[in-house]
């Protein structure tokens, strides 16, 4: 791939002592610094816009079996025993449902986070991931956005999970009752072991945003492999063959 010989040549040119021996050493490729950032920032505006647009659709979560949120698996003896109480397997299925549409409120607010940061790509930045694997742009922009999407994630799902669903009880108060009720049975954990676990809140949070970042890869993975996914001039001629 054009991308992974740019990276190699620009690694070689860090050997060379002025600007002008690197410069001739990028333009031997056809592409310019400036050429190089844009194409990356157009991949990861692409990526993230398509990945964003998708999971906050209904069902965008719910209905993706790769990026599905489930309750969590640490309080699964609780959900064993609500599947053998009448009505219990429903609870179970509404607070699915449920945390998934949280999620899926929650997904436009990446928008504007991920745009800061990919405008803020520098050229260095830029060689870095060009020289990386199939998702090395995705790693850039998560550690560059995880603190603040899960700032701005939070707040929106709390609201979605504080909600009033059956008996006018929200899907975090009824878990936290749930996880409350089986662990003041074990009698301090003689019975069987106290679960212990994060806020649903929290654990949807996490979730969503693996969930997110997952689907900015493999938007990520397609511009890189498949010609038919890159939709602009500026894309062919960064992640295009020579």
């Amino acid at each position: 791939m054009r991308s992974l010989k740019i990276a190699a040549l620009f690694l070689l040119s860090l050997s060379f002592s002025s600007c002008e021996e690197v410069s001739e050493i990028l333009e031997s490729t056809g592409l310019t610094n400036e050429e190089v950032i844009q194409g990356l920032k157009t991949a990861l505006s692409t990526g993230t816009d398509t990945s964003v647009t998708t999971l906050s659709k209904v069902d965008g979560y719910f209905k993706d079996e790769l990026v599905k949120i489930l309750l969590p698996a640490e309080a699964a003896p609780v959900y064993d025993v609500l599947k053998s109480i009448p009505g219990g397997s429903l609870l179970i299925d509404e607070a699915i449902l449920s945390i998934n549409r949280a999620a899926e409120d929650a997904a436009p607010q990446a928008k504007d986070i991920f745009v800061t940061a990919i405008t803020g790509i520098t050229i260095a930045d830029g060689f870095e991931i060009l020289n990386g694997g199939d998702t090395a742009a995705t790693i850039y922009l998560q550690g560059k956005t995880y603190n603040p999407l899960t700032d701005a994630f939070k707040p929106k799902i709390e609201s979605s999970l504080a909600k009033p669903l059956i008996l006018n009880t929200s899907a975090e108060e009824a878990y936290a009752l749930v996880l409350k009720t089986y662990n003041d049975a074990s009698l301090g954990g003689i019975l069987w072991p106290e679960i212990k676990t994060n806020t649903l809140t929290e654990h949807v949070t996490q979730k969503a945003l693996t969930g997110l970042f997952f689907k900015v890869g493999e938007e990520e993975k397609k511009i890189r492999r498949d010609p038919l996914h890159r939709v602009s001039e500026i894309l062919k001629k960064v992640f295009g063959g020579s």
